[in-house]
């Protein structure tokens, strides 16, 4: 079929252009004869008009229709709630009445295809086959992934089999499909007599020594009295036990247990309300929380040589991170309290006139982790004498205005494109005008740039030894509390890219030095038993470069001490270890490797080798 941009009228204007440009130039007597000349013409004419015809844009379009015979879906909630609530013979009847409309729907002329919640069935599947056993529902992944299947097909519908419980995912009522819904219901909407627990709040993080509320929610249908006994379990032993009536006027009320952090680790504790009498199920009797229970907060010391809008940005900064908590030194102001801190940041110290001596001497004594901010009283000889990663030579008392510019290259912790935007939008901090040597350990997170030029002056750097004293950063200018200012007030009161740079910093800064040749981590810590679980895996060599090839063993060991074995090839572009679902609990796992080709146990710091990576503690959560 061909098709013109232009109306078909302009064809005559073509064809009136070519003939009137051959008559132009053959119209006269021409010495190679009459025949020839009228060739020429012709010749002339249908070039031209081939030519003013292509300016009409003519498209040759080729329509091939393909006969697709229209398909329907029959979708099956199999989740363990259908099978609970619905009668086991009425289920039979069900899968038997459908079976019949499959037959029939394929007699005539429709392909049908059955699905799950986690699967296709083949063809040639009986409906016996799909089993009500699933631990969650979600609609919206199934009519999704039937929406993107069948995009631009003959779709003709959709039998949804389900109960309408949803417990993942967003809810099918506020979701719109550009397919037809034949819904059928199953499951009784006459309410059960049953005690439940219908929801479970707790911080999934609590500091050792704290304590900390685990508030449940306990759900009552259909008791007009009597009493229900909830316990707290950590693992076999009874931590706590509260009684609580069931009272008609009250469907729902809370119960608070306020739990003693333990040591640090991976915590499981169960909230379960003791069997009553008369209840429809069991099942929601019992609920699981997953607590991360880390060491207590470290403590940061910010010292500086006087008051400064810095030290009142870093300090706002880290007081969003509960993790940490922050004291102030200021000579003469604030004395220092104590010397348990587990990094230091220093403002504008060394000083001159050896302000601040004290928390220099204790920064040297216990080598802590330290971030140097630099300004106009900092004493850079003192400075330069530290070895923190970036010597600064001032030619002169002078001040550079510079802004920021990321280094995409940084990969101790990401900024993300978003953040790295909001870093270039800072206004100018002022760093001293001179020469600026990063060490050979060092890597530089913020370049400085003037106006528009980029340059190759670390703005802040970062250096990551191994060793005592060998963690350093120093952000070489002042004023950056102008930073935090500036952000908050573009972003509805959000400095997200500050504090996220301070707290990393302190972060990267306070964690302990890692020199395994063998890594193996879970790529979430927290999964359910719907989820498949996959483990990231990197090895090292003698020079800490990641190398492939070696064969790894990984053991996961459950509560109950039952362990599973799998065995993988770390290869490059590999995604990780996949073991698939899990049932709940926690587990704790052991990866072993032989790099180099060494299949002898040695120490970690040969150049070959076995080695393990092996947590102390429960490392991998599954939630029922």
């Amino acid at each position: 079929m061909l098709t013109l941009s232009q109306s078909p009228l302009w064809l005559v204007v073509c064809l009136i252009a070519g003939i009137g440009y051959a008559w132009l130039l053959y119209s006269k007597t021409a010495p190679w004869g009459h025949a020839w000349n009228r060739t020429l013409a012709a010749v002339r004419a249908v070039v031209v008009t081939f030519l003013a015809f292509l300016l009409l844009g003519p498209v040759l379009r080729s329509v091939q229709t393909t006969p697709e015979e229209p398909a329907v879906v029959v979708a099956f909630d199999d989740s363990q709630s259908v099978s609970l609530y619905t009668a086991a013979d009425a289920l039979s009847q069900l899968k038997t009445d459908l079976a019949g409309l499959i037959g029939r729907l394929r007699a005539g002329g429709f392909r049908v295809e059955v699905r799950t919640l986690g699967a296709t069935l083949p063809s040639a599947a009986p409906l016996d086959s799909v089993r009500f056993r699933r631990p969650v529902t979600n609609l919206d992944g199934l009519l999704a992934g039937i929406r993107s299947d069948y995009e631009n097909r003959n779709l003709a519908a959709t039998v949804l089999v389900t109960d309408g419980i949803v417990n993942q995912g967003r809810s099918p009522v506020y979701d719109e499909v550009p397919f037809a819904v034949f819904p059928v219901a199953v499951g009784d909407t006459v309410p059960k007599r049953d005690v439940a627990i219908s929801n479970l709040t707790y911080n999934k993080v609590a500091f050792s020594g704290d304590r900390f509320p685990l508030v449940a929610e306990i759900r009552a249908d259909g008791f007009r009295g009597g009493t229900a006994s909830v316990r707290l379990l950590d693992g076999a032993t009874v931590v706590a036990t509260q009684t609580v009536e069931l009272r008609a006027d009250r469907l729902t009320q809370e119960v608070t247990f306020q739990v003693l952090a333990p040591a640090p680790g991976k915590r499981r504790y169960v909230v379960e309300i003791a069997p009553v009498s008369g209840e429809f199920t069991r099942l929601n009797n019992a609920r699981t929380a997953y607590v991360d229970v880390v060491k207590g907060r470290l403590r940061i010391l910010v010292a500086a040589p006087g008051p400064h809008p810095d030290v009142n940005a870093i300090r706002a900064a880290l007081a969003t991170n509960p993790n940490f908590e922050t004291d102030l030194y200021l000579p003469g102001v604030k004395p220092l309290k104590g010397q348990d801190y587990d990094a230091v940041v220093l403002s504008q110290l060394p000083a001159r006139g050896n302000l601040g001596a004290e928390v220099l001497d204790l920064v040297r004594r216990r080598h802590l982790p330290a971030l140097y901010v630099l300004g106009a009283q900092t004493d850079f000889t003192a400075f330069n004498s530290l070895n923190a990663g970036l010597r600064v030579n001032p030619r002169s008392a002078e001040l550079d205005d510079v802004t920021a510019a990321a280094n995409t290259g940084f990969k101790r912790f990401d900024l993300t494109e978003t953040l790295a935007q909001r870093v270039r939008d800072y206004p100018p901090a002022r760093v001293p005008f001179g020469d600026f040597r990063p060490s050979p350990a060092a890597e530089v997170l913020l370049w400085q740039q003037v106006g528009r030029v980029p340059t190759t002056k670390p703005l802040l750097a970062v250096q990551v030894r191994p060793g005592p004293g060998g963690r350093t950063a120093v952000l070489a200018g002042e004023g950056t509390w102008q930073w935090r200012l500036t952000e908050a007030a573009a972003h509805d009161n959000q400095p997200e890219a500050y504090d996220r740079l301070i707290n990393g910093l302190l972060q990267l800064l306070t964690t302990a030095d890692n020199k395994k040749k063998l890594r193996v981590f879970p790529r979430q810590d927290e999964l359910t038993t719907a989820d498949d679980v996959v483990f990231g895996v990197e090895a090292y060599n003698a020079l800490y470069e990641r190398t492939y090839g070696q064969p790894l063993t990984l053991t996961l060991t459950d509560e109950k001490n039952r362990a599973r074995t799998f065995s993988f090839i770390n290869a490059d572009g590999n995604a990780g270890l996949r073991v698939g679902a899990l049932p709940g609990g926690l587990y704790r796992y052991v990866a072993r490797a032989t790099i180099d080709g060494s299949r002898s146990r040695t120490a970690a710091r040969s150049s070959s080798g076995s080695y393990s990576s092996k947590p102390s503690r429960p490392a991998l959560t599954i939630t029922c």
